[in-house]
């Protein structure tokens, strides 16, 4: 038996409660490009901002970002020194740098500096990491965290010429205070079951889309393993989703490997997108859902 209180259990029995409807009158066949921010990418899968790939293979970091730049995906990237990221980003990929809630605000901004200098497509923080299990603060890597108030993300959003993006939300209320910040996307995760008993991402996912009311674009973390979840997120209100854990068996291939995977999750939301009669990224119709008895 596997551990009730584990939040990624909780995430994929979610995920596999949510069934589909068909639609196959009037369809055709189905595109999944999407506008981000006025730029164009091939699909709404995205990496997830991981971080310390260290031992899967060589120069791991800079495989993921080519991976996901030859499949026309956005990238995104965590923790990691000045170096490493410039490197990341002479790939060509399209990142999205998410920096820690760091109790020194020198560093935030210094990060947001450094990452817009050499051509980060984004920049945001990642908010859920900032206390540990005892109800300190955080450390990780011997860095100091602490929590962000409103105020503070404002001005971090202020100080950024690109879009500022919060990663680490998981309620109607911390989205409706991003947007209030100035954030211009939100990340509806719990950071792969940084708290026991967290509610799944997709569940809370209407209510936060109800709440934003299309005024920024909403990303969905967490647990997404194939096109079919990818389709799902989509059809509950997310603009595209970030795919980590499911790319780290391909990495061992490099870039190759992540290419391989994204372009066959794609194909798997189209052959959703297909049979349930969407057309483009924005005919995905929530009307498709139907639950099983989860609760």
């Amino acid at each position: 038996m596997g551990n009730a209180a584990d939040s990624n259990e909780i995430t994929r029995q979610y995920f596999d409660s949510i069934l589909l409807e068909t639609r196959y009158l009037d369809a055709d066949l189905p595109s999944t490009d999407l506008t981000l921010y006025q730029e164009h990418f091939a699909t709404p899968i995205m990496t997830a901002a991981l971080s310390h790939l260290h031992g899967i293979c060589e120069g791991a970091m800079t495989e993921i970002a080519k991976g996901a730049h030859l499949a026309g995906a956005v990238h995104w990237v965590g923790m990691g020194e000045d170096d490493e990221l410039e490197d990341i980003l002479a790939t060509g990929a399209r990142t999205v740098k998410i920096i820690k809630p760091h109790a020194d605000d020198s560093v935030i901004f210094h990060k947001i500096e450094h990452a817009i200098a050499h051509h980060a497509f984004a920049v945001g923080m990642d908010i859920d990491h900032c206390f540990n299990g005892n109800g300190g603060y955080d450390n990780v890597y011997g860095l100091p965290m602490h929590s962000k108030s409103t105020k503070e993300i404002a001005a971090y959003a202020k100080a950024a010429s690109v879009p500022f993006i919060i990663k680490g939300v998981l309620s109607a209320q911390d989205a409706m205070k991003c947007i209030e910040a100035g954030a211009r996307g939100i990340v509806v995760s719990h950071h792969h079951g940084i708290m026991n008993y967290a509610v799944p991402p997709l569940m809370i996912l209407p209510d936060i889309v109800k709440a934003v009311d299309g005024q920024i674009p909403i990303f969905v973390d967490c647990g997404i393993a194939s096109g079919m979840d990818v389709f799902k997120a989509l059809a509950l209100g997310a603009t595209a989703v970030c795919v980590g854990r499911e790319l780290m068996e391909p990495l061992k291939e490099g870039n190759v490997g992540v290419t391989r995977r994204i372009n066959a999750m794609n194909l798997e939301l189209m052959s959703c997108m297909a049979r349930t009669g969407a057309h483009s990224l924005s005919d995905i119709d929530p009307s498709v859902i139907h639950y099983r008895n989860f609760l």
